[in-house]
């Protein structure tokens, strides 16, 4: 969950932090030692486990590193680019920060790579996605500490309730079972199109099951609107004009609790946290299945990494601190802290024992984070109301995805 802050609010923190680290400084501190400073933000949901984890990884690294000295500033999610990018162009930075990887090419200018500061088994221990989710023109931009995949998710309360015992794991599925549920006064599933949500979690993933991508491979054009594009879109399209799914979702964004969803009425979802949809269902009515499958089987999820500024005043200092605080130990440390899942191989399982989270975590290697791109935020700008107005049936599917393609053209220069 996001910690929401007014931009003043993330200002005076932003000011605080400055005057406390002093960026823009030579490096180091009154006792002439070398010093990091990194941004984050709330991974860890409760304030006080969060702080108390950096504070000991800091404690740790430092006896190992006297003549390094680390400070990590925590600021709420909300307005972080703005604060992020101001900083940067005022030259006021930080060493080191955490992003996520639609962050990475918007930031990649500023950013120096990471790949020298990890040695080969840290590099190799990584999962050959995750790698990819960080890694632009073969440079990895920031070594990872956690990842996710989201996975549909569904109600066994609803599954009873119709008397079906089998759970779906295609799209075929989802059109077999739709009408016994419909029937009983049930949504099969769920899909968020309000213009203002994320594709990552709607319809990139139905995209990209159906064998297609949002841009084309040198970047240069995008590729939604293809075969594979529309065959998602129809796809989507089948579940609202079917009935299948509540259609108010469309066009707001209600709070979860508003939702049928929140009220035992909905199969299953993909777009929605485990964590939000838990507090309704209960962990123990949660079923987890894998990303769905048409063409190929993937679906969303993110990648978190530290990342080091060009303007690290230091960069010694930052890279053996970065490579410190994502080492499998800290990143295992870190992970079971915030309930995400490990980007290492070694680390191994970290919810074997947890017949929700345990299954999640199964479908790491099948997740993705989407595109890569310096404009993928704006195209989704362009692209999300088109889709919208396809399901709404105020245009076709055709015409919706090529007048979203025509609106990116000039963003793509």
């Amino acid at each position: 969950m996001r910690v929401r802050k007014s931009l003043s609010a993330v200002a005076v923190a932003l000011v605080a932090a400055l005057a406390a680290t002093g960026c823009g400084g030579d490096g180091s501190g009154d006792s002439g030692k070398a010093t990091v400073t990194m941004w984050t933000y709330p991974v860890i949901f409760e304030e006080a486990k969060h702080r108390a984890h950096w504070d000991e990884t800091i404690k740790a690294f430092q006896a190992a590193n006297p003549n390094i000295e680390v400070k990590v500033e925590i600021f709420p999610w909300a307005n972080r680019d703005q604060a992020l990018a101001t900083a940067i162009a005022g030259n006021k930075g930080p060493d080191a920060v955490y992003l996520i990887p639609d962050q990475l090419p918007k930031y990649a200018r500023n950013i120096e790579p990471i790949d020298k500061y990890l040695d080969d088994a840290a590099k190799s221990d990584y999962h050959e996605n995750v790698v990819q989710s960080v890694s632009i023109d073969g440079k990895m931009m920031g070594a990872p500490i956690l990842t996710s995949a989201a996975t549909p998710i569904c109600n066994k309360k609803v599954f009873a309730a119709v008397g079906e015992t089998t759970y779906p794991t295609s799209w075929n599925d989802l059109l077999t079972l739709a009408p016994k549920f419909k029937a009983k006064g049930f949504d099969m599933t769920a899909y968020a199109g309000d213009a203002k949500q994320t594709l990552n979690q709607t319809f990139y993933p139905l995209l990209w099951q159906a064998g297609g991508d949002v841009f084309s491979p040198d970047g240069k054009s995008v590729a939604f609107n293809s075969d594979a594009g529309r065959k998602a879109l129809n796809f989507a399209k089948q579940l609202v004009d079917n009935g299948y799914v509540d259609k108010t979702l469309l066009t707001a964004a209600p709070p979860i609790e508003q939702t049928r969803i929140a009220q035992n009425k909905v199969a299953c979802v993909w777009h929605v946290p485990l964590t939000e949809v838990e507090k309704f269902w209960g962990k123990e009515n949660i079923q987890v299945v894998p990303h769905f499958t048409e063409t190929k089987q993937i679906g969303y999820g993110t990648v978190g990494s530290l990342s080091m500024l060009k303007t690290a005043k230091d960069k010694e200092a930052a890279g053996k601190w970065i490579a410190f605080a994502t080492n499998a130990d800290n990143t295992k440390k870190y992970d079971v802290a915030s309930s995400f899942f490990s980007p290492r191989k070694s680390t191994g399982a970290l919810y074997a024992s947890d017949p929700v989270l345990g299954e999640q975590e199964k479908q790491v290697a099948s997740s993705t984070v989407g595109p890569l791109h310096e404009k993928a935020r704006d195209v989704q700008g362009v692209l999300a109301p088109e889709i919208q107005a396809a399901l709404l049936g105020k245009k076709s599917v055709e015409q919706a995805l090529d007048d979203a393609a025509k609106a990116a053209a000039p963003l793509l220069g």
